[in-house]
Parts: C-alpha cells; structure tokens; sequence
C-alpha cells in the first residue's frame, strides 16, 4: 500500500516543483520580490533556484538519482525559507496585492513537511512508517 501512495506523491512532487521551476525562470518578478535584501545577486539566485527545482523534479523520476534529489530538494526547500519568512514579516505585495497570515501562516509551518515529504517521496527516509519491529517484541 505504500509504494503506490509514495509513488504518486513523487509524482506530485516532481509536478510541483518542475512547474515552480519553469515559473522561476519565466516569470522572476514574483520571486523577486520576496527575496530578503541580504541575498546577493538575486536575480542570479532567482535563475539558480529554477534550475535548481527543475533538476530535482526530474533526479526524482530517475531511480539512481532519486534519493540524491530528494536530499536536494529538502536542503533546496529548507534554503528558501527565509524568503518565504521576508514575504510574511514585510508584508511584500506581489503584482500589487499583499497576502495575509491566513496564507502566510499554513505556507510557515508547512515547509518542514515539504522538507520531510522530498526525503519520504525519494524514499531516502522511510520515517515515520517503517519503524524497527525488533522494538515491539517483548524482552
């Protein structure tokens, strides 16, 4: 039951960050925007994210680059949370319109599962559904 769950949440996965990948190199000015102004280059770093998500996404359809890619993309997603915290604290709008913490908030506390769901998809953790059985014997 397993494998199917996590195969279609690799796809899922793949899917989402392709796409962020391509939206960050067609269309930047969003990702921009939230960038915190101690980042250097940032229109560089805006590029390199993009390939970035697009080399994840495909490395996680690729059975020997899979749990490397998922490593990336969890160090990839733990990486960009500060731009994610700069969009919520300064209140930056995108194409005029300012977010609340209705989205801010979920979009904050959601990365340290995006974080484990690139590692469980890759199949680099199996935490927290293939715990040792060894433990459940009695002594």
């Amino acid at each position: 039951m397993k494998a199917p769950i996590r195969l279609a949440l690799r796809w899922l996965l793949a899917l989402a960050y392709g796409y962020a990948g391509w939206a960050h190199l067609a269309r930047p000015a969003p990702f921009l925007a939230i960038m915190p102004p101690w980042v250097p280059a940032p229109d560089l770093v805006v590029a390199l994210t993009g390939v970035a998500e697009i080399a994840g996404a495909i490395g996680l359809m690729v059975p020997t680059t899979r749990k490397a890619a998922g490593w990336g993309l969890a160090l990839y997603a733990l990486c960009v949370w500060p731009a994610n915290f700069h969009h919520a604290i300064a209140n930056v709008a995108i194409g005029g319109e300012t977010l609340s913490w209705w989205y801010h908030g979920p979009r904050l506390a959601a990365q340290p599962l995006i974080i484990w769901w690139a590692l469980w998809a890759s199949s680099a953790t199996d935490w927290p559904f293939n715990r040792d059985r060894r433990s459940n014997l009695p002594p």
